[in-house]
């Protein structure tokens, strides 16, 4: 073998090495979770976590949303995935979970137990279980029913929505959320809480408007991904809660009454 075929075949090897492999079996679903290992693993590495990005994107998916999505094309050209590689912005929305859980159990004068229960519950049910769930359900109908082009170019690496991109939306969108249904409820609880017609009409309006824009940063999660089509399907679920909202408003339905009486009776 002469050493120009050499070289020409270690190059061909390393320009693979950089290239998503197409799978044929399961269609891609192995790619999906094969970061996840590895990811879990740096939840207890804190000094890996890039807290400053973090923080920063929490800021703009406040301010500017479509700028924070921005960042996905980024992963992708630098590190073939379009997911994050860092567990860090879960961490935060963890501890800001228990945080504020633990601020409404010292309010609601809840006992130690309860108030470990609740702490819990906020994090592991509320946030992570809740969502890997939403993040399944997402991923799926993206990859099964929104591709572009699926199975017109056989010639080229198919490419699918992550799982672990699907869980980093779920994340980006719950933010916003957490403000509003944990933060905002909480300095506003007396008002909210106090059984009076004004009381009702703001905790509608504050629950459809969280729960609203949770779809919509959904809808912008997937829609930033180039390879997928028809991604307004999230924002379906907006006309149900307006729906929701509207009998709400006309039997007099207190969200905040409602889902605060699980916690704390």
């Amino acid at each position: 073998m002469t050493s120009s075929t050499t070289a020409t075949m270690s190059m061909s090897a390393s320009l693979m090495q950089g290239l998503p492999v197409q799978k044929r079996s399961g269609k891609g679903q192995y790619r999906s979770f094969a970061f996840l290992p590895t990811y879990l693993r740096r939840i207890v590495k804190y000094r890996q976590m890039d807290f400053e990005y973090s923080f920063w994107l929490m800021l703009q998916l406040l301010v500017s949303p479509k700028t924070a999505y921005r960042q996905t094309t980024y992963h992708k050209q630098t590190k073939n995935r379009w997911s994050r590689d860092d567990p860090a912005f879960v961490v935060i929305c963890s501890l800001f979970m228990a945080v504020s859980a633990s601020a409404y159990c010292i309010s609601f004068g809840a006992s130690v137990g309860t108030s470990i229960y609740n702490i819990l519950a906020a994090v592991a049910v509320d946030f992570i279980l809740l969502g890997v769930g939403t993040s399944t359900l997402c991923w799926w109908l993206a990859n099964n029913y929104l591709l572009a082009g699926k199975g017109s170019h056989t010639h080229t690496v198919e490419q699918r929505v992550e799982w672990l991109y699907a869980f980093d939306v779920h994340c980006n969108s719950y933010f916003p959320v957490f403000l509003m249904l944990y933060v905002v409820q909480y300095l506003l609880s007396p008002l909210l809480l106090a059984r009076t017609f004004i009381s009702s009409l703001l905790a509608i309006a504050l629950y459809g408007f969280a729960l609203s824009y949770y779809h919509y940063m959904n809808f912008l999660g997937y829609s930033a991904l180039p390879f997928l089509q028809e991604t307004d399907m999230f924002l379906y679920p907006i006309g149900v809660i307006a729906l929701l909202a509207l009998l709400a408003f006309l039997f007099q339905f207190n969200p905040a009454i409602f889902t605060l009486s699980i916690y704390f009776g």
